[in-house]
């Protein structure tokens, strides 16, 4: 048999080398790399000592109806979810610390142990005793959820496997487990992976929700192979500033649902509670008739969510001005501000600029630019927008406004919560090129097709404009 070459795995992004180094090239880190004992080869067009098994195919359509989805009590999780938690799925939790991922599922599982099912709690990061003092805190103490404290992945899997299996099982978290037939330590690219697939072959098994909890990395991203993201059925991010009251859970993968839907919870001393109107929560502290403030109207997968966005423009004293975003992409205000320029003669260039997006939500479609640019302009000439209108619409390199998705669903959570303007694109069965004052679900829209529009709005000196009007 030929020798086995050694096999060197960096423990941050899985890549293979043939030789220790300092620094992965994949991915820049170093002392991450380690040896692993390599796998047998085999010879080309075998699989392994014995032959395979005949599999069994079946018809697409099942004779019997699937499984209910089980609540957990918590509607924003739920929404998340899909609707509730499909029996049989596994889904991966992750999250900066601190930011409340045992917090809600010790709740999730407590309210669904509550209503009958059989919850198994295990926790590989605390002792027993100190669960039991969290859910004291939250008040869930009576609660008939299973726990305990273990990290050998054979010890959790034989006793799962033992009796009538439960409905839910949290596993928090996938980064302490570790298999005693593998050299690497806990937290290794090839620890995770291996319990990762042995966790989730069980619950698919055996039929029950599988919550594994996981860590992120300093850029946010999760930690461990990337793999184990594939072989899950559904990816959850909590996302919030850790000295903020809400957070934000959001599905980034679903098998079962809506990807990019998030419920929105607000942490207290009594644990996350649920926000079933963020809009009106995120708007609750905004001041009408300020500069540099205007109201995005945005979708976050399937909900309509409004919230306030913050910009101040301010004269800078450096050779190389500031610039701030937070939950906005720095990238595309730095569009923005050249499509303003070159566009329209607005020099911000030389201003420090901060931008915010108020409540500690994170926004990434691009139908926030029109809410950007408004807002940028408030600040720069000091004249405020409208405090009963919602702006949103997506910026072209050439200063045109273009058309966004589900416009009449934004419009709708606008006129629900007392707004009586909106500042949109152009629709497409409009007259193209020219702006109309029109009515929709009892708000007067304006709509623009340039970026020139909007600065007549705002009465700055010297506009016109754009052509067509």
């Amino acid at each position: 048999m030929a020798k086995l070459s050694p096999r060197f795995v960096c423990q941050s992004c899985g890549s293979v080398t043939s030789r220790w180094m300092g620094k992965c090239e994949a991915c820049g880190e170093w002392n991450s790399i380690q040896e692993e004992a390599p796998a047998e080869a085999l010879p080309k067009g075998q699989t392994g000592g014995r032959g395979g098994r005949k599999i069994e195919f079946v018809p697409m359509k099942g004779a019997a109806a699937p499984p209910p989805r089980l609540p957990t009590g918590l509607a924003e999780l739920d929404r998340v979810a899909g609707g509730g938690l499909v029996p049989g799925s596994a889904l991966l939790v992750g999250g900066d610390p601190g930011i409340g991922k045992s917090t809600i599922l010790l709740q999730a599982t407590a309210g669904l142990a509550r209503g009958g099912a059989k919850c198994v709690y295990i926790s590989g990061e605390e002792a027993i005793d100190q669960v039991r003092l969290r859910a004291l805190r939250l008040g869930l103490e009576e609660a008939p959820v299973a726990l305990a404290s273990a990290t050998n992945v054979r010890d959790i899997i034989a006793s799962l496997d033992t009796g009538a299996p439960p409905d839910v099982v949290v596993i928090d978290s996938i980064q302490t487990m570790y298999l005693d037939t593998m050299d690497s330590a806990p937290g290794s690219v090839a620890q995770v992976r291996a319990g990762s697939h042995e966790f989730i072959r069980l619950a698919k098994r055996r039929g029950f929700v599988l919550f594994l909890v996981g860590h992120v990395t300093k850029e946010g991203q999760m930690a461990g192979p990337r793999v184990m993201e594939h072989m899950v059925d559904a990816v959850l991010y909590f996302e919030g500033e850790r000295g903020h009251q809400f957070r934000i859970l959001r599905a980034v993968k679903n098998r079962f649902g809506a990807t990019d839907e998030i419920g929105v919870f607000a942490m207290s001393d009594a644990g996350l509670t649920e926000v079933p109107n963020p809009s009106a929560l995120f708007l609750a502290e905004r001041r009408g008739n300020v500069t540099g403030s205007c109201v995005f109207a945005g979708i976050e997968g399937t909900r309509p969510m409004l919230v306030e966005i913050q910009a101040l423009v301010a004269q800078s004293g450096l050779g190389t001005p500031r610039r701030a975003v937070v939950g906005w992409d720095s990238g595309r205000l730095s569009m923005i501000m050249a499509v303003l320029e070159a566009r329209c003669g607005l020099a911000m260039g030389g201003n420090d600029v901060y931008l915010n997006v108020a409540g500690g939500l994170r926004i990434s479609e691009p139908a926030a630019d029109l809410a950007v640019a408004s807002a940028l302009i408030s600040s720069f000439t000091g004249i405020p927008a409208p405090p009963d209108m919602v702006i949103f619409g997506e910026i072209g390199l050439s200063g045109e406004v273009r058309a966004v998705s589900q416009g009449d669903l934004r419009l709708k959570e606008a006129a629900k919560l007392g707004f009586e303007q909106a500042l949109v694109p152009n629709r497409p069965r409009e007259t193209k090129g020219r702006k109309g004052n029109t009515q929709k679900d009892g708000l007067r829209m304006r709509e623009i097709g340039h970026l020139q529009d909007l600065l007549t709005l705002f009465d700055v000196p010297n506009a016109q404009p754009s052509e067509g009007e």
